[in-house]
């Protein structure tokens, strides 16, 4: 087994929208500032006296912009605790902290599986972030959206009523409007927004079921989620879709959309995800992210009424892996 797992694990990067996990978003632009040091201030380390000329911006945020560069005396580089004398000029590069420039719009490529007057469907690749946060800034779907359809920038979120894992592939609906937005929201609070996902768990899972276990934050790890008693009402239900020698391929029908609410479940009953960094257990992992992809999405159009059902083909990545297990 250890042989074919090395063989059938996936080495190439897959691009968020038609994109590379290596899309590096362009620097937002610095607001430049020039002065002069007066003479009252002469004598002071560089960080004081800017701080004095520039009193909008942090002290500490000053400090790093000495410390990066973009800080510039007389055409040159200084240090923090550099004495500044009177009359110099310094050259302030106000460089955009990251979290300011998260909701700008990004020329990113979408792949856009249907668009109307008040709605978008995207099927989001593995790798590409959806909201801006802590350690992704740039280079989010929201910044995409905002490139695509500039009206977005009026919507809270950009018009984003639901959300999917970084490294989960798959069907999202995004509202263009206040009342189709709003009108997804209540959908989505009401259960009626159906949502099908292909997971692959590690073991053998007989038959199918329903986990209905409460999710909420973990007790000591932050960052993740876990089975709860005080947590939040989450059921999933699964069925087999197609059994392997040490995996089986499950369809996952959510009925409440807690954050990794497949991945906490399935891990709940002894049968993570296969390659889930974060909830997958012990052993090797024979696949580089979780292996989770948002199959179909159905919901009632919010301007007609209708029904719509949208379907996103198994991405590459995932099929090599079940060729791989389908050898085994």
């Amino acid at each position: 087994m250890a042989n074919t797992a090395n063989a059938i694990t996936l080495r190439f990067m897959v691009n968020p929208a038609s994109g590379s996990r290596n899309y590096n978003p362009p620097e937002p632009p610095a607001r430049r500032v020039n002065l002069t040091i007066p003479l009252d201030l002469a004598g002071l380390r560089l960080d004081q006296a800017l701080a004095k000329l520039l009193p909008e911006v942090s002290r500490s945020r000053l400090a790093k912009l000495i410390e990066d560069g973009h800080v510039l005396v007389d055409g040159e580089s200084a240090a923090v605790r550099t004495k500044v004398r009177s009359g110099e000029k310094v050259e302030v590069a106000l460089v955009p902290r990251p979290e300011e420039a998260a909701f700008r719009p990004e020329a990113i490529a979408l792949p856009i599986v249907h668009e109307d007057d008040h709605v978008l469907v995207i099927d989001k690749p593995a790798g590409l972030v959806v909201h801006p946060g802590t350690g992704n800034w740039a280079g989010t779907m929201l910044n995409a959206l905002l490139h695509h359809a500039p009206g977005l920038k009026h919507l809270p979120r950009a018009g984003i009523v639901h959300r999917l894992d970084k490294e989960t592939s798959g069907l999202l609906v995004v509202a263009k409007d206040e009342a189709t937005q709003l009108d997804l929201v209540r959908q989505l609070q009401e259960r009626t927004v159906k949502r099908t996902y292909v997971a692959l768990a590690r073991g053998r899972i007989a038959a199918g079921g329903t986990v209905d276990k409460p999710i909420g934050r973990h007790p000591t790890k932050r960052t993740r989620m876990a089975v709860v008693a005080n947590g939040k009402e989450a059921v999933t239900h699964y069925r087999v879709k197609e059994a392997f020698a040490a995996h089986t391929l499950l369809e996952c029908d959510l009925e409440t959309g807690r954050t990794h609410q497949i991945r906490v479940h399935l891990a709940a009953i002894g049968h993570p995800l296969e390659g889930d960094p974060e909830y997958g257990g012990k052993g090797e992992r024979i696949f580089q992210r979780q292996a989770l992809h948002a199959w179909k999405l159905a919901f009632k159009h919010p301007s007609t009424g209708k029904l719509v059902k949208f379907e996103s083909p198994m991405p590459e990545d995932f099929l090599a892996l079940l060729t791989g297990l389908r050898k085994v």
